[in-house]
């Protein structure tokens, strides 16, 4: 008989490399001392990353930057790589209620398609070196969804952030993102399908296929029955956007948003709107978990409220903890938060932060009773007719390295925070998209404690940069990056987490000799 134990080896690395969608299988480079079965850290070869239609009013004016950390490429033929943010084909409407398009004439829609057509297949953004930024901008309520693909050298850490300031309306804000992984599984606390709120998901699909998705919504009371949110397609290469406020008759201030597919994969992102308070993007939780964090509340927060959702079959008893500049402390009245199974729990925070920055951290009432939760805020800065409004999901930790993009010589708070043991990071300001020298600081964050700093900038900044994350000892740090500017009088403001950026992945290790061997 004859063995196939290298070739079994191999199959395995390679199935695994096509699971993570960012992987391709490489042999390692020759300084590598891993033997055959280890494994083996590799830089990922090719990242996707979507970024949702940037809104619904003519007003508004979007900023894309587009950015790769240096060092992080893998050798070989696909070194060179590229990276690359495309329009769409298209962004369409599906079940929802769109009175601007409605009242559009025939020629006016005509008009647009054509528009989109020609936009489609152009990068709106091309990235021309790792460690410096690239730009690119649209506006107009007909600017599509942003389809991007990062290979070889520019793959590990790419990140995209798009940036949008509308100046009046009721939309009015800066709503910020960092452009989405595709998936097929997505959770969003805090959204909402109030009579003052008007909140869209956002489906973007990279691939050459349709996706099929479903929306699930849950609010208070637990599920709000629809049929209208089950098998909604999302067309090859293109977006969709859903107001959720149609796929139910109830009005609830706080409703979980729970998107999965049934083939294919997506970006999924929901992009809320208040009559007083503006808009901006709400991005995923991250995972459920026992335990969450999340980072970076304003100093200034006027409102926060924390929603939570429990989506196991268990009920879930978290304890609060306010992570602030000197320490972890249990915030007066807000001790504990239940959470029901299957419902969505709010709870009013106020100005919890009472003028230092801090983060907040959910843990579990009793040891050794940890039932999973996805979490968000809702922050509100600002009072009467001047207030802003931003979100902050629950987020994992920047682990090896993180990223966020378009940070401007002003307007830029960087928040870390240690819920465990005493860490240090090094935060990194790239060169500037127009010019200017990177410059690094390290950082050392007390255990349970935030630190928000004013990052580094680039000696001979021109244009925007990006802030860098790295982990260089102790315990987990969980970072997020508030933008601030100032609009007619009101300080408009978005916050975007760090999670890590997944650059490198394991792989098992195989010998070159692939010959088949006797028993």
């Amino acid at each position: 008989m004859k063995s196939t134990s290298a070739l079994s080896l191999i199959a395995g690395a390679v199935a695994l490399a096509a699971v993570t969608g960012f992987a391709a299988l490489n042999e390692p480079s020759g300084d590598s001392t891993a033997e055959a079965g280890t494994a083996a850290r590799l830089p990922v070869e090719r990242t996707s990353l979507l970024c949702p239609a940037p809104g619904l009013s003519d007003l508004s004016e979007t900023a894309y930057t587009a950015f790769t950390p240096s060092g992080g490429g893998s050798g070989g033929s696909a070194a060179a790589g590229t990276a690359e943010l495309l329009s769409s084909a298209k962004d369409d409407e599906a079940t929802t209620d769109d009175k601007s398009d409605e009242k559009a004439d025939d020629k006016d829609k005509k008009d647009k398609e054509k528009s989109k057509k020609d936009k489609a297949g152009k990068p709106v953004v091309s990235l021309k070196e790792p460690g410096k930024p690239a730009t690119g901008e649209a506006s107009g309520a007909d600017s599509p969804a942003l389809i991007g693909t990062a290979t070889g050298r520019f793959a590990p850490g790419w990140t995209a952030q798009q940036t949008t300031t509308i100046e009046a309306g009721d939309g009015r804000g800066l709503l910020g993102i960092s452009c989405t992984a595709p998936d097929t599984d997505f959770w969003f606390p805090a959204a909402s399908t109030a009579k003052t709120r008007e909140d869209y998901v956002h489906l973007t699909n990279p691939d050459d296929t349709a996706a099929v998705a479903d929306i699930e919504l849950y609010g208070p009371d637990g599920s709000l029955k629809s049929d209208v949110g089950e098998g909604i397609t999302v067309p090859a290469g293109s977006g969709v956007r859903v107001l959720i406020s149609t796929l139910t008759s109830k009005a609830a201030d706080d409703v979980t948003v729970h998107v999965t597919t049934r083939t294919g994969r997506v970006g999924a992102a929901v992009r809320t709107a208040d009559d007083t308070t503006g808009s901006d993007w709400l991005t995923a939780s991250a995972e459920p978990a026992g335990t969450v964090v999340l980072p970076g509340i304003p100093a200034d927060a006027t409102s926060v409220r924390l929603v939570a959702f429990a989506p196991g079959d268990d009920d879930a008893d978290l304890g609060l903890k306010l992570l602030g500049k000197t320490g972890a402390v249990t915030p007066a009245g807000h001790e504990e938060l239940h959470v029901k199974s299957h419902m969505t729990a709010g709870m009013d925070l106020k100005d919890i932060t009472r003028g230092e920055a801090g983060s907040l951290m959910l843990v579990p009432s009793e040891k050794g009773r940890a039932t999973p939760v996805v979490a968000a805020l809702r922050v509100v800065r600002g009072k009467g007719d001047k207030q802003e409004v931003a979100y902050i999901p629950a987020t994992g930790p920047v682990g090896a390295r993180a990223t966020v993009a378009d940070n401007r010589s002003k307007g830029s708070v960087l928040s870390l925070t240690a819920p465990g043991a005493a860490a240090t990071v090094k935060v990194t300001a790239s060169a500037g998209s127009g010019g200017g020298t990177p410059v690094s600081k390290t950082y050392k964050i007390a255990a349970g404690t935030t630190t928000a700093v004013t990052p580094p900038v680039p000696t001979g900044l021109k244009g925007t940069y990006a802030l860098t994350v790295e982990t260089q000892s102790g315990g987990p740090v969980h970072a997020a990056r508030t933008l601030t500017e100032t609009v007619n009088g009101i300080q408009m403001f978005t916050v975007q987490t760090l999670p890590d950026d997944r650059g490198t992945v394991e792989v098992p290790a195989a010998r070159q000799d692939l010959s088949v061997l006797d028993d």
